[in-house]
């Protein structure tokens, strides 16, 4: 923990940082205070090399969408489009989310918010490690702190429950609509999954249709 607050004390004093607030070693929440700027934040997490995905990407996947939407969209982790291209859900299993949002929602794609738990690829499109995850979760939290979207959708398994700390099988929790700090959370299957699966295509349909309802507050 240590070795991983020092890397960001240099990380910040690259940025221009002078002072912060005192670090408690005993606490459990985030060692130190990010950005309360997304511009900023972004900055610090396309120089962050606190785990080992940080060595073998390409680009940092930081994120993209309205910075005040009231939808946000959690992935798991950029594909090979996405390290390339440093853009989230760009690739194949990307196409398919922006028809999943401009179809089904009828919104742009613009107007969301996408990001993922971990900001860079893992090697062979793995699962992210819990390392990996936990080392890289604060700066998703503090993504989501600063859009402050009021509906989150966890895509996929991971998503879920790195977000909630639930290990329910997404195939059970899916289409539930949960309580997430001061906001809803729904889980639905990841694109990814669509297209190794197009059969479940009807359930995130089904998904989708109660996501619509609660953003124009009709359920």
């Amino acid at each position: 923990m240590k070795k991983r607050v020092l890397k960001n004390l240099y990380l910040l004093k690259w940025l221009g940082y002078e002072y912060i607030d005192p670090i408690s070693f005993n606490s459990t929440e985030n060692e130190i205070s990010l950005p309360n700027d997304l511009t900023k934040l972004r900055e610090l997490v396309l120089q962050c090399h606190l785990c080992s995905l940080s060595k073998t990407r390409k680009n940092v996947v930081f994120g993209e969408g309205d910075k005040n939407a009231e939808l946000m969209f959690v992935g798991e982790g950029p594909g090979a489009t996405e390290d390339e291209t440093g853009r989230p859900f760009v690739g194949r299993a990307g196409q398919l989310l922006t028809k999943m949002i401009e179809n089904v929602l009828e919104i742009s794609r613009e107007s969301v918010y996408i990001a993922n738990i971990v900001k860079c690829r893992p090697p062979n499109n793995r699962v992210p490690t819990e390392e990996e995850a936990q080392t890289c979760i604060p700066y998703l939290k503090k993504q989501i702190e600063l859009v402050n979207p009021r509906i989150l959708v966890a895509l996929g398994s991971t998503s879920y429950r790195y977000l909630t700390g639930d290990t329910t099988p997404i195939s059970k929790i899916r289409g539930e609509i949960v309580k997430y700090q001061n906001r809803l959370l729904i889980p639905t299957y990841h694109p990814s999954f669509l297209l190794r699966n197009p059969s479940k295509k009807k359930e995130v349909y089904m998904d989708l249709l109660k996501i619509k309802r609660v953003l124009w507050q009709k359920l």
